[in-house]
């Protein structure tokens, strides 16, 4: 699952843990994304001591046989689209299901600029999926499964089912509802990042209107727009 940053990617997360027959990844990539990036995001240098930060051993583990695969025989990965940097790519992608969450930019900004300060279009992870969603598209022959975080919201049971049966797997109510707090499988920055999640018990009602952009945000809103919107018109709809 392609997403990028506070677009609910962690809620869904705990809804494919929370059905019981799959083995979830919380951004194997961030680490290395830190350390060739410099980013400084809260929490940088205990996820780059604490995870692992060559990229090619991270594919390799996501494209291999799970240690547990005979107990659980989903394996689900929360990436972040924008964690995929230059010549990251390659045929291990292929061996990959893939699918996409995207977010309204107007809503999605401004929350991420209160954790990482001065987002710019990249952080967003926009142009990255959309490159993507083209990549895999051309590879196979047909467009990945895209989910919005807004229709995900006011029907968290319409839209999972729909994208369950774009993904070949079986649909439950199970991935509605889930225990509150942190987990074992979470990266090192969950207590940066995960706030809202870790006390959320499901997928809460979205806003009531939309929030009013700052100023200072416009601009990068108005960049991504156009990238949201390629996503946003091959959306599934429940």
């Amino acid at each position: 699952m392609w997403s990028g940053p506070r677009n609910i990617s962690t809620a869904l997360m705990r809804a494919w843990q929370a059905r019981g027959d799959t083995i979830v990844t919380d951004e194997p990539f961030y680490a290395h994304y830190l350390l060739k990036t410099g980013a400084p995001h809260p929490g940088r240098d205990d996820v780059i001591a604490q995870h692992e930060t060559d990229w090619r051993k991270v594919a390799a583990r996501l494209t291999g046989e799970a240690e547990n695969a005979g107990e659980k025989p989903i394996r689900y990965q929360k990436h972040m689209a924008h964690h995929l940097l230059p010549k990251m790519e390659g045929p291990w992608l292929d061996r990959l299901r893939h699918a996409f969450l995207i977010r309204d930019p107007a809503d999605m900004v401004a929350s991420l600029a209160r954790v990482t300060g001065n987002p710019g279009p990249e952080d967003t992870g926009l142009p990255n999926q959309c490159a993507l969603y083209r990549r895999i598209a051309e590879k196979t022959g047909r467009p990945a499964p895209v989910i919005d975080a807004g229709d995900v919201l006011a029907n968290p049971a319409g839209v999972l089912e729909k994208l369950c049966d774009a993904l070949g797997v079986p649909w439950t109510s199970a991935m509605l509802s889930w225990e509150p707090g942190l987990r074992p499988e979470d990266g090192v920055w969950a207590p940066h990042w995960y706030d809202q999640v870790a006390s959320s018990t499901g997928f809460r009602p979205p806003a009531p209107a939309k929030r009013e952009v700052p100023p200072a945000l416009r601009e990068l809103v108005e960049t991504c727009r156009p990238l949201y919107e390629i996503l946003y018109r091959n959306r599934i709809t429940a």
